[in-house]
Protein backbone atom coordinates (compact mmCIF):
# COMPACT_ATOMS: atom_id res chain seq x y z
CA UNK A 1 0.00 0.00 0.00
CA UNK A 2 1.51 3.37 -1.39
CA UNK A 3 1.87 6.61 1.28
CA UNK A 4 -0.75 9.41 0.19
CA UNK A 5 0.71 12.43 -1.44
CA UNK A 6 0.82 15.92 -0.81
CA UNK A 7 -2.24 16.47 -2.53
CA UNK A 8 -4.09 13.52 -1.15
CA UNK A 9 -2.92 14.45 2.50
CA UNK A 10 -4.72 17.95 1.42
CA UNK A 11 -8.06 16.57 0.42
CA UNK A 12 -8.43 14.74 3.38
CA UNK A 13 -7.52 17.82 5.51
CA UNK A 14 -10.39 19.52 3.87
CA UNK A 15 -12.57 16.65 4.81
CA UNK A 16 -11.49 16.56 8.32
CA UNK A 17 -11.75 20.57 8.52
CA UNK A 18 -15.37 20.41 6.97
CA UNK A 19 -16.66 17.29 8.91
CA UNK A 20 -19.68 19.58 10.77
CA UNK A 21 -20.53 20.58 7.47
CA UNK A 22 -20.98 17.12 5.74
CA UNK A 23 -22.99 15.88 8.47
CA UNK A 24 -25.47 18.63 8.49
CA UNK A 25 -25.57 17.78 4.52
CA UNK A 26 -26.31 14.12 5.02
CA UNK A 27 -29.22 15.27 7.78
CA UNK A 28 -30.11 17.85 5.25
CA UNK A 29 -30.91 15.24 2.41
CA UNK A 30 -32.13 12.39 4.31
CA UNK A 31 -35.06 14.60 6.16
CA UNK A 32 -36.20 15.74 2.70
CA UNK A 33 -37.04 11.93 2.33
CA UNK A 34 -38.26 12.55 -1.26
CA UNK A 35 -38.35 9.62 -3.83
CA UNK A 36 -38.32 9.08 -7.89
CA UNK A 37 -38.53 11.76 -10.02
CA UNK A 38 -39.83 14.32 -6.94
CA UNK A 39 -36.61 15.12 -5.81
CA UNK A 40 -37.12 18.87 -6.06
CA UNK A 41 -35.59 20.09 -2.76
CA UNK A 42 -32.36 17.62 -2.79
CA UNK A 43 -32.03 18.48 -6.40
CA UNK A 44 -32.09 22.34 -5.53
CA UNK A 45 -30.21 22.29 -2.45
CA UNK A 46 -27.12 20.27 -4.65
CA UNK A 47 -27.39 22.65 -7.42
CA UNK A 48 -26.97 25.64 -5.16
CA UNK A 49 -24.46 24.22 -3.36
CA UNK A 50 -22.34 23.54 -6.61
CA UNK A 51 -23.00 27.06 -7.65
CA UNK A 52 -21.66 28.04 -4.39
CA UNK A 53 -18.60 25.91 -4.97
CA UNK A 54 -17.48 27.53 -8.10
CA UNK A 55 -18.75 24.91 -10.80
CA UNK A 56 -21.10 25.58 -13.80
CA UNK A 57 -24.34 23.79 -13.29
CA UNK A 58 -26.81 22.31 -16.46
CA UNK A 59 -30.49 21.96 -14.69
CA UNK A 60 -32.59 19.35 -15.70
CA UNK A 61 -29.66 17.81 -17.20
CA UNK A 62 -31.46 15.16 -19.90
CA UNK A 63 -35.20 16.81 -19.84
CA UNK A 64 -35.21 15.52 -16.19
CA UNK A 65 -36.21 18.28 -13.77
CA UNK A 66 -34.93 16.97 -10.61
CA UNK A 67 -31.53 15.23 -12.34
CA UNK A 68 -28.20 17.88 -12.73
CA UNK A 69 -24.75 17.73 -14.56
CA UNK A 70 -21.96 20.19 -13.00
CA UNK A 71 -18.70 20.81 -14.43
CA UNK A 72 -15.31 22.62 -12.84
CA UNK A 73 -12.19 22.95 -14.94
CA UNK A 74 -8.97 23.59 -13.63
CA UNK A 75 -7.51 23.28 -17.23
CA UNK A 76 -6.24 20.89 -19.73
CA UNK A 77 -5.86 17.19 -18.48
CA UNK A 78 -7.39 14.25 -17.08
CA UNK A 79 -11.61 13.90 -16.83
CA UNK A 80 -13.13 12.46 -13.55
CA UNK A 81 -17.22 12.25 -12.80
CA UNK A 82 -18.58 11.32 -9.72
CA UNK A 83 -22.11 11.53 -9.15
CA UNK A 84 -25.22 11.88 -6.00
CA UNK A 85 -28.13 9.88 -5.85
CA UNK A 86 -31.19 11.10 -3.85
CA UNK A 87 -33.86 9.64 -4.05
CA UNK A 88 -35.50 7.15 -1.13
CA UNK A 89 -38.61 4.78 -1.03
CA UNK A 90 -42.26 5.77 0.14
CA UNK A 91 -43.58 3.63 2.75
CA UNK A 92 -40.05 4.42 4.82
CA UNK A 93 -40.18 7.30 6.59
CA UNK A 94 -38.43 7.03 9.48
CA UNK A 95 -36.88 9.76 11.65
CA UNK A 96 -32.98 9.76 12.79
CA UNK A 97 -34.01 8.44 16.39
CA UNK A 98 -32.98 5.01 17.56
CA UNK A 99 -36.91 4.15 18.14
CA UNK A 100 -39.40 3.60 15.31
CA UNK A 101 -41.45 6.74 14.59
CA UNK A 102 -41.76 8.61 11.36
CA UNK A 103 -40.20 12.37 10.76
CA UNK A 104 -42.00 14.91 12.21
CA UNK A 105 -45.56 15.98 10.46
CA UNK A 106 -45.34 12.85 8.22
CA UNK A 107 -47.01 9.62 8.13
CA UNK A 108 -45.17 6.10 7.76
CA UNK A 109 -46.06 5.71 4.66
CA UNK A 110 -44.17 8.84 3.07
CA UNK A 111 -40.60 8.80 1.98
CA UNK A 112 -37.16 7.80 3.35
CA UNK A 113 -34.07 6.97 3.18
CA UNK A 114 -33.31 3.34 3.23
CA UNK A 115 -29.53 2.17 1.30
CA UNK A 116 -29.09 5.84 1.87
CA UNK A 117 -28.95 7.80 -0.54
CA UNK A 118 -28.40 10.68 1.75
CA UNK A 119 -25.35 9.34 2.72
CA UNK A 120 -24.22 8.17 -0.53
CA UNK A 121 -24.49 11.47 -2.39
CA UNK A 122 -23.00 13.43 0.22
CA UNK A 123 -20.10 10.84 0.46
CA UNK A 124 -19.50 11.74 -3.32
CA UNK A 125 -19.82 15.53 -3.17
CA UNK A 126 -17.47 15.48 -0.54
CA UNK A 127 -14.89 13.76 -2.40
CA UNK A 128 -15.51 15.63 -5.04
CA UNK A 129 -14.99 19.04 -3.28
CA UNK A 130 -11.55 17.60 -1.31
CA UNK A 131 -10.32 16.96 -5.02
CA UNK A 132 -10.98 20.50 -6.14
CA UNK A 133 -9.39 21.98 -2.61
CA UNK A 134 -6.29 19.99 -3.44
CA UNK A 135 -6.12 20.62 -7.12
CA UNK A 136 -6.10 24.07 -6.50
CA UNK A 137 -3.87 23.87 -3.60
CA UNK A 138 -1.10 21.99 -5.82
CA UNK A 139 -2.14 23.28 -9.17
CA UNK A 140 -2.91 20.09 -10.54
CA UNK A 141 -4.55 20.61 -13.88
CA UNK A 142 -7.84 18.67 -15.07
CA UNK A 143 -11.75 18.54 -15.31
CA UNK A 144 -14.70 17.31 -12.54
CA UNK A 145 -18.39 16.23 -13.59
CA UNK A 146 -20.19 15.70 -10.82
CA UNK A 147 -24.09 14.24 -11.73
CA UNK A 148 -27.35 14.48 -10.07
CA UNK A 149 -29.19 10.89 -10.59
CA UNK A 150 -32.46 10.96 -9.95
CA UNK A 151 -35.01 8.02 -9.82
CA UNK A 152 -32.18 5.34 -8.92
CA UNK A 153 -34.88 3.58 -7.43
CA UNK A 154 -36.81 2.38 -10.28
CA UNK A 155 -33.17 2.98 -12.36
CA UNK A 156 -34.26 6.20 -13.45
CA UNK A 157 -31.62 8.67 -14.82
CA UNK A 158 -28.73 6.76 -16.12
CA UNK A 159 -29.83 5.12 -19.14
CA UNK A 160 -30.89 9.15 -19.99
CA UNK A 161 -27.77 10.35 -19.44
CA UNK A 162 -26.04 7.83 -21.00
CA UNK A 163 -27.83 7.56 -24.17
CA UNK A 164 -27.75 11.29 -24.24
CA UNK A 165 -24.31 11.77 -24.13
CA UNK A 166 -23.43 12.57 -20.66
CA UNK A 167 -21.15 9.91 -19.72
CA UNK A 168 -18.97 10.45 -22.87
CA UNK A 169 -15.49 11.74 -22.77
CA UNK A 170 -14.42 10.79 -19.25
CA UNK A 171 -11.33 9.08 -17.97
CA UNK A 172 -12.97 7.79 -15.16
CA UNK A 173 -16.55 7.12 -13.65
CA UNK A 174 -16.44 6.57 -9.80
CA UNK A 175 -19.60 4.89 -8.61
CA UNK A 176 -19.58 4.87 -4.94
CA UNK A 177 -22.53 2.81 -2.59
CA UNK A 178 -23.14 1.81 1.23
CA UNK A 179 -22.95 -1.73 1.74
CA UNK A 180 -22.97 -4.21 4.26
CA UNK A 181 -23.59 -7.44 3.56
CA UNK A 182 -20.51 -10.03 2.78
CA UNK A 183 -18.81 -10.30 0.79
CA UNK A 184 -19.32 -6.57 -1.23
CA UNK A 185 -17.76 -4.29 1.97
CA UNK A 186 -15.34 -1.76 1.96
CA UNK A 187 -14.11 -3.49 -1.44
CA UNK A 188 -14.35 -2.66 -5.03
CA UNK A 189 -16.43 -4.89 -7.27
CA UNK A 190 -13.48 -7.06 -9.62
CA UNK A 191 -15.03 -8.98 -12.48
CA UNK A 192 -18.40 -9.90 -11.64
CA UNK A 193 -20.56 -6.29 -11.99
CA UNK A 194 -24.86 -5.76 -11.94
CA UNK A 195 -26.48 -7.12 -14.63
CA UNK A 196 -29.57 -5.83 -16.35
CA UNK A 197 -32.22 -4.18 -15.29
CA UNK A 198 -35.72 -3.26 -17.17
CA UNK A 199 -38.60 -1.44 -15.36
CA UNK A 200 -42.12 -0.75 -16.90
CA UNK A 201 -45.07 0.32 -16.21
CA UNK A 202 -48.37 -1.28 -17.51
CA UNK A 203 -51.28 0.70 -18.08
CA UNK A 204 -54.85 -0.92 -18.61
CA UNK A 205 -57.40 1.65 -19.90
CA UNK A 206 -61.29 0.95 -19.76
CA UNK A 207 -62.82 3.97 -22.24
CA UNK A 208 -65.52 2.33 -23.01
CA UNK A 209 -67.38 0.01 -20.77
CA UNK A 210 -70.76 0.28 -22.00
CA UNK A 211 -69.69 -1.56 -25.31
CA UNK A 212 -68.71 -4.64 -23.08
CA UNK A 213 -72.78 -5.55 -22.20
CA UNK A 214 -73.62 -4.74 -25.81
CA UNK A 215 -75.31 -7.57 -27.51
CA UNK A 216 -73.50 -7.92 -30.97
CA UNK A 217 -74.29 -9.86 -33.70
CA UNK A 218 -72.36 -11.85 -36.60
CA UNK A 219 -72.21 -12.16 -40.05
CA UNK A 220 -69.84 -14.43 -41.98
CA UNK A 221 -67.34 -13.18 -44.43
CA UNK A 222 -65.80 -14.43 -47.55
CA UNK A 223 -62.83 -15.71 -45.76
CA UNK A 224 -65.13 -17.39 -43.75
CA UNK A 225 -64.38 -15.92 -40.67
CA UNK A 226 -67.58 -14.21 -38.18
CA UNK A 227 -66.85 -10.34 -37.36
CA UNK A 228 -68.08 -8.92 -34.74
CA UNK A 229 -71.59 -6.17 -35.47
CA UNK A 230 -72.04 -2.93 -34.00
CA UNK A 231 -74.99 -3.06 -30.52
CA UNK A 232 -78.34 -4.60 -30.75
CA UNK A 233 -80.96 -1.95 -31.19
CA UNK A 234 -82.08 -3.39 -27.32
CA UNK A 235 -79.34 -1.58 -25.71
CA UNK A 236 -80.71 -0.43 -22.42
CA UNK A 237 -82.10 3.16 -22.05
CA UNK A 238 -79.74 5.62 -20.14
CA UNK A 239 -81.71 5.89 -17.19
CA UNK A 240 -81.08 1.67 -16.67
CA UNK A 241 -77.08 2.59 -16.99
CA UNK A 242 -75.44 1.99 -14.08
CA UNK A 243 -77.70 -1.44 -13.50
CA UNK A 244 -76.90 -3.29 -17.01
CA UNK A 245 -73.87 -5.04 -17.78
CA UNK A 246 -70.55 -3.52 -18.21
CA UNK A 247 -67.11 -4.00 -18.29
CA UNK A 248 -64.82 -5.14 -15.42
CA UNK A 249 -62.47 -2.21 -16.19
CA UNK A 250 -59.30 -1.51 -15.41
CA UNK A 251 -58.32 -2.41 -11.38
CA UNK A 252 -60.00 -5.74 -12.38
CA UNK A 253 -57.68 -5.98 -15.04
CA UNK A 254 -54.43 -5.22 -12.77
CA UNK A 255 -55.54 -7.64 -10.85
CA UNK A 256 -55.69 -10.27 -13.78
CA UNK A 257 -52.03 -9.70 -14.76
CA UNK A 258 -50.60 -9.20 -11.38
CA UNK A 259 -51.72 -12.68 -10.63
CA UNK A 260 -51.47 -14.28 -14.10
CA UNK A 261 -47.72 -12.95 -14.03
CA UNK A 262 -47.16 -14.49 -10.48
CA UNK A 263 -48.52 -17.73 -11.50
CA UNK A 264 -46.42 -17.80 -14.69
CA UNK A 265 -43.41 -16.13 -13.10
CA UNK A 266 -41.12 -19.44 -12.90
CA UNK A 267 -41.89 -19.95 -16.47
CA UNK A 268 -40.49 -16.59 -17.57
CA UNK A 269 -36.87 -17.80 -17.21
CA UNK A 270 -34.49 -20.79 -16.91
CA UNK A 271 -33.82 -22.43 -13.48
CA UNK A 272 -30.23 -21.30 -12.84
CA UNK A 273 -28.22 -18.23 -12.24
CA UNK A 274 -29.74 -14.96 -10.07
CA UNK A 275 -32.66 -13.06 -11.26
CA UNK A 276 -36.16 -11.73 -9.92
CA UNK A 277 -38.65 -9.95 -10.88
CA UNK A 278 -41.17 -7.70 -8.88
CA UNK A 279 -43.89 -5.58 -8.70
CA UNK A 280 -46.10 -2.82 -7.62
CA UNK A 281 -48.96 -1.18 -7.85
CA UNK A 282 -48.75 2.64 -8.95
CA UNK A 283 -52.12 3.66 -8.98
CA UNK A 284 -55.45 1.32 -8.84
CA UNK A 285 -58.75 2.68 -9.86
CA UNK A 286 -60.64 6.03 -8.45
CA UNK A 287 -61.72 5.86 -4.87
CA UNK A 288 -65.47 5.86 -5.47
CA UNK A 289 -68.05 4.16 -3.43
CA UNK A 290 -70.26 4.43 -7.19
CA UNK A 291 -70.79 1.76 -9.04
CA UNK A 292 -68.35 2.76 -11.86
CA UNK A 293 -65.98 0.81 -13.30
CA UNK A 294 -62.11 1.89 -12.85
CA UNK A 295 -61.04 3.71 -15.88
CA UNK A 296 -57.07 3.64 -15.75
CA UNK A 297 -54.77 1.27 -13.67
CA UNK A 298 -50.98 1.47 -13.51
CA UNK A 299 -48.63 -1.74 -12.63
CA UNK A 300 -45.03 -1.52 -12.54
CA UNK A 301 -42.48 -4.39 -12.82
CA UNK A 302 -38.83 -4.46 -11.81
CA UNK A 303 -36.44 -7.21 -13.51
CA UNK A 304 -33.09 -8.01 -12.65
CA UNK A 305 -31.43 -10.51 -14.78
CA UNK A 306 -28.02 -11.24 -15.46
CA UNK A 307 -28.12 -10.28 -19.26
CA UNK A 308 -29.98 -8.26 -21.59
CA UNK A 309 -31.74 -11.04 -23.84
CA UNK A 310 -33.46 -12.71 -20.00
CA UNK A 311 -34.67 -8.98 -19.64
CA UNK A 312 -36.64 -8.85 -23.19
CA UNK A 313 -37.40 -12.52 -22.64
CA UNK A 314 -39.44 -11.22 -19.68
CA UNK A 315 -40.67 -8.31 -21.09
CA UNK A 316 -42.45 -10.82 -24.07
CA UNK A 317 -44.42 -12.68 -21.34
CA UNK A 318 -45.44 -9.94 -19.36
CA UNK A 319 -46.42 -8.85 -22.90
CA UNK A 320 -48.78 -11.83 -23.22
CA UNK A 321 -50.04 -11.66 -20.04
CA UNK A 322 -51.24 -7.68 -20.34
CA UNK A 323 -52.72 -8.94 -23.56
CA UNK A 324 -54.97 -11.26 -21.77
CA UNK A 325 -55.67 -9.28 -18.83
CA UNK A 326 -57.41 -5.90 -21.22
CA UNK A 327 -59.24 -9.31 -23.10
CA UNK A 328 -60.70 -10.31 -20.45
CA UNK A 329 -62.01 -7.46 -18.90
CA UNK A 330 -62.63 -5.14 -21.65
CA UNK A 331 -59.84 -2.65 -21.72
CA UNK A 332 -56.85 -1.39 -23.66
CA UNK A 333 -53.22 -1.94 -22.46
CA UNK A 334 -50.17 0.04 -23.14
CA UNK A 335 -46.18 -0.60 -22.19
CA UNK A 336 -44.48 2.43 -20.51
CA UNK A 337 -40.80 2.07 -20.17
CA UNK A 338 -39.09 3.76 -16.82
CA UNK A 339 -35.94 1.96 -17.19
CA UNK A 340 -33.65 -0.21 -19.79
CA UNK A 341 -30.26 -0.51 -18.48
CA UNK A 342 -27.32 -2.51 -19.62
CA UNK A 343 -25.10 -5.30 -17.60
CA UNK A 344 -22.17 -3.48 -15.79
CA UNK A 345 -18.20 -4.34 -17.56
CA UNK A 346 -15.20 -4.88 -15.33
CA UNK A 347 -11.96 -2.42 -15.76
CA UNK A 348 -9.17 -3.91 -13.54
CA UNK A 349 -6.90 -0.86 -13.94
CA UNK A 350 -9.59 1.67 -12.51
CA UNK A 351 -11.06 -0.74 -9.75
CA UNK A 352 -6.89 -1.51 -8.43
CA UNK A 353 -6.32 2.10 -8.13
CA UNK A 354 -9.98 2.88 -6.18
CA UNK A 355 -8.75 -0.22 -3.97
CA UNK A 356 -5.33 1.28 -3.18
CA UNK A 357 -6.90 4.61 -2.03
CA UNK A 358 -9.51 2.64 -0.05
CA UNK A 359 -6.69 0.78 2.02
CA UNK A 360 -5.08 4.37 2.34
CA UNK A 361 -8.53 5.73 3.94
CA UNK A 362 -9.02 2.84 5.82
CA UNK A 363 -12.47 1.05 6.95
CA UNK A 364 -15.08 2.75 8.85
CA UNK A 365 -14.40 3.90 12.38
CA UNK A 366 -17.50 4.11 15.00
CA UNK A 367 -16.94 5.99 18.07
CA UNK A 368 -18.40 5.06 21.77
CA UNK A 369 -21.51 7.48 20.66
CA UNK A 370 -22.48 5.70 17.88
CA UNK A 371 -21.64 2.51 19.59
CA UNK A 372 -23.99 3.58 22.43
CA UNK A 373 -26.86 4.01 20.21
CA UNK A 374 -25.90 0.54 18.57
CA UNK A 375 -27.07 -0.74 21.57
CA UNK A 376 -29.83 1.30 22.47
CA UNK A 377 -31.44 0.26 19.02
CA UNK A 378 -30.63 -2.94 19.89
CA UNK A 379 -32.69 -3.19 23.56
CA UNK A 380 -35.42 -0.95 21.85
CA UNK A 381 -35.46 -4.25 19.27
CA UNK A 382 -36.17 -6.49 21.91
CA UNK A 383 -32.12 -8.03 21.55
CA UNK A 384 -30.56 -7.94 24.57
CA UNK A 385 -27.19 -4.69 23.70
CA UNK A 386 -23.82 -6.30 22.60
CA UNK A 387 -20.54 -5.13 23.74
CA UNK A 388 -19.77 -4.93 19.87
CA UNK A 389 -22.90 -3.95 18.26
CA UNK A 390 -21.77 -3.85 14.71
CA UNK A 391 -21.52 -6.30 12.11
CA UNK A 392 -18.17 -7.31 12.04
CA UNK A 393 -17.97 -6.47 7.87
CA UNK A 394 -18.42 -3.24 7.61
CA UNK A 395 -15.73 -2.52 9.64
CA UNK A 396 -13.19 -4.71 7.60
CA UNK A 397 -11.67 -3.88 4.14
CA UNK A 398 -11.63 -6.72 1.50
CA UNK A 399 -9.49 -7.28 -1.23
CA UNK A 400 -11.37 -7.22 -4.54
CA UNK A 401 -9.79 -10.52 -5.58
CA UNK A 402 -11.08 -12.50 -2.85
CA UNK A 403 -14.43 -11.01 -2.62
CA UNK A 404 -14.92 -11.66 -5.83
CA UNK A 405 -13.85 -15.24 -5.30
CA UNK A 406 -16.46 -15.36 -2.17
CA UNK A 407 -19.22 -13.68 -4.28
CA UNK A 408 -18.74 -16.41 -7.44
CA UNK A 409 -18.47 -19.30 -4.95
CA UNK A 410 -22.63 -19.99 -5.06
CA UNK A 411 -22.73 -18.49 -9.25
CA UNK A 412 -22.63 -20.75 -12.20
CA UNK A 413 -20.06 -20.38 -13.98
CA UNK A 414 -22.18 -19.18 -17.43
CA UNK A 415 -23.50 -16.32 -15.72
CA UNK A 416 -21.31 -13.28 -15.59
CA UNK A 417 -23.25 -10.43 -14.02
CA UNK A 418 -25.27 -10.25 -10.58
CA UNK A 419 -28.04 -8.62 -8.97
CA UNK A 420 -28.62 -4.37 -10.70
CA UNK A 421 -27.51 -1.41 -10.38
CA UNK A 422 -27.62 1.82 -13.02
CA UNK A 423 -24.07 2.53 -12.29
CA UNK A 424 -23.57 -0.29 -15.24
CA UNK A 425 -24.80 2.21 -17.54
CA UNK A 426 -21.65 4.29 -17.32
CA UNK A 427 -19.07 1.49 -17.83
CA UNK A 428 -19.93 1.25 -21.75
CA UNK A 429 -18.91 5.00 -22.05
CA UNK A 430 -16.06 5.01 -19.45
CA UNK A 431 -13.49 3.08 -17.12
CA UNK A 432 -16.39 2.91 -14.49
CA UNK A 433 -15.22 1.38 -10.77
CA UNK A 434 -17.51 0.49 -8.48
CA UNK A 435 -16.78 1.27 -4.47
CA UNK A 436 -18.36 0.00 -1.23
CA UNK A 437 -17.75 1.36 1.71
CA UNK A 438 -19.53 0.04 4.87
CA UNK A 439 -22.79 1.67 6.25
CA UNK A 440 -23.95 1.18 9.52
CA UNK A 441 -25.79 -2.22 10.27
CA UNK A 442 -26.14 -4.39 13.61
CA UNK A 443 -24.76 -8.00 14.51
CA UNK A 444 -27.38 -10.65 15.68
CA UNK A 445 -30.96 -10.20 14.99
CA UNK A 446 -33.21 -10.23 12.91
CA UNK A 447 -34.14 -6.59 13.29
CA UNK A 448 -37.33 -4.72 11.85
CA UNK A 449 -36.64 -2.60 8.49
CA UNK A 450 -36.64 0.65 10.69
CA UNK A 451 -33.77 -0.09 12.26
CA UNK A 452 -31.33 0.18 8.78
CA UNK A 453 -33.58 3.17 8.09
CA UNK A 454 -32.44 5.07 11.27
CA UNK A 455 -29.01 4.21 11.56
CA UNK A 456 -29.08 5.75 8.28
CA UNK A 457 -29.90 9.04 9.47
CA UNK A 458 -28.77 9.49 12.60
CA UNK A 459 -25.32 11.26 12.39
CA UNK A 460 -23.23 10.00 14.41
CA UNK A 461 -23.45 6.37 13.32
CA UNK A 462 -23.81 7.15 9.14
CA UNK A 463 -20.43 10.03 9.20
CA UNK A 464 -17.94 7.60 9.60
CA UNK A 465 -19.10 6.11 6.14
CA UNK A 466 -19.27 9.47 4.33
CA UNK A 467 -15.95 10.29 5.26
CA UNK A 468 -14.76 7.25 3.93
CA UNK A 469 -16.06 7.24 1.17
CA UNK A 470 -14.99 11.11 0.43
CA UNK A 471 -11.48 10.06 1.42
CA UNK A 472 -11.42 7.21 -1.06
CA UNK A 473 -12.84 8.96 -3.82
CA UNK A 474 -10.87 11.87 -3.65
CA UNK A 475 -7.50 10.40 -3.47
CA UNK A 476 -8.59 8.02 -6.26
CA UNK A 477 -9.75 11.22 -8.72
CA UNK A 478 -6.26 12.82 -7.48
CA UNK A 479 -4.08 9.97 -8.27
CA UNK A 480 -5.96 10.16 -12.04
CA UNK A 481 -5.54 13.66 -12.31
CA UNK A 482 -1.82 13.66 -11.84
CA UNK A 483 -0.91 9.87 -13.40
CA UNK A 484 -1.58 10.02 -16.89
CA UNK A 485 -0.15 6.80 -17.75
CA UNK A 486 -3.15 5.52 -15.07
CA UNK A 487 -5.58 6.84 -17.33
CA UNK A 488 -4.20 5.71 -20.44
CA UNK A 489 -4.00 2.20 -18.89
CA UNK A 490 -7.78 2.62 -18.11
CA UNK A 491 -8.38 3.29 -21.32
CA UNK A 492 -7.35 0.58 -23.24
CA UNK A 493 -8.50 -1.79 -20.95
CA UNK A 494 -12.25 -0.22 -21.07
CA UNK A 495 -11.67 -0.11 -25.32
CA UNK A 496 -10.68 -3.99 -25.01
CA UNK A 497 -14.12 -5.17 -22.91
CA UNK A 498 -16.46 -2.50 -24.87
CA UNK A 499 -15.10 -3.36 -28.38
CA UNK A 500 -15.77 -7.49 -27.52
CA UNK A 501 -19.04 -7.30 -26.74
CA UNK A 502 -20.87 -3.82 -27.63
CA UNK A 503 -24.11 -2.79 -26.20
CA UNK A 504 -25.60 0.38 -27.30
CA UNK A 505 -27.67 2.49 -25.32
CA UNK A 506 -30.74 0.71 -24.94
CA UNK A 507 -32.93 3.56 -24.19
CA UNK A 508 -35.72 4.52 -26.67
CA UNK A 509 -38.13 6.22 -24.20
CA UNK A 510 -38.57 10.02 -22.81
CA UNK A 511 -38.73 10.28 -18.98
CA UNK A 512 -41.47 8.18 -17.26
CA UNK A 513 -42.46 12.22 -15.60
CA UNK A 514 -45.63 12.10 -15.74
CA UNK A 515 -46.71 8.67 -14.33
CA UNK A 516 -48.61 9.24 -10.92
CA UNK A 517 -45.24 8.71 -8.95
CA UNK A 518 -45.85 8.98 -4.74
CA UNK A 519 -44.67 12.74 -3.47
CA UNK A 520 -44.62 15.60 -0.88
CA UNK A 521 -48.10 18.19 -1.46
CA UNK A 522 -48.86 21.20 -0.22
CA UNK A 523 -51.86 21.41 1.31
CA UNK A 524 -53.83 24.08 3.91
CA UNK A 525 -52.94 21.26 6.61
CA UNK A 526 -49.54 21.76 5.55
CA UNK A 527 -46.82 19.27 4.13
CA UNK A 528 -48.17 15.96 2.95
CA UNK A 529 -48.04 12.88 1.06
CA UNK A 530 -49.96 11.72 -1.54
Amino acid sequence: MSKPDKATKAASSWIEAHKADLSTATATIFDYGETAWREYRSAAWYVDKLRAEGFDVEEGSGGMPTAFCAHWTNGPGGKVMMYAEYDGIPGQCQAAVPYEAPREGLPYRAGGHTDPHSGLGIGALGGLLATKAAMQKHGISGTLRFMGEPAEKVRGSKPIHAARGYYDGLDAALSFHPYYMDPLCNTVRWDTHCGAAYAMVYRFSCPEPERWGWVATTHPTDDGARRMGGPHPSAPPIPQAHSDVRAPGAQDALVQMYHLSRMTRDAMLPHRGGWSISEAILSGGQATADNLPARQCDLQYMIRVPTVEDAERVTLALDRNAEAAAAATGCTWERIWVSKSRPGLANHTLAQATWEALEQAGAPVWSAEATQIAQDIQKVAGHTPSPSPWLPAIGTLIAPQEAEALLRRDMPPSQLNSTSDDYTEMCWHAPTARLYVGRPALSGGPYPGWVLNALGGIPACIDPMVETAARTLSATALRLMQDRELRDTAKREFIRRTSQNKIEPLCDYDPPLDLDWPEYVETPRGRSWR
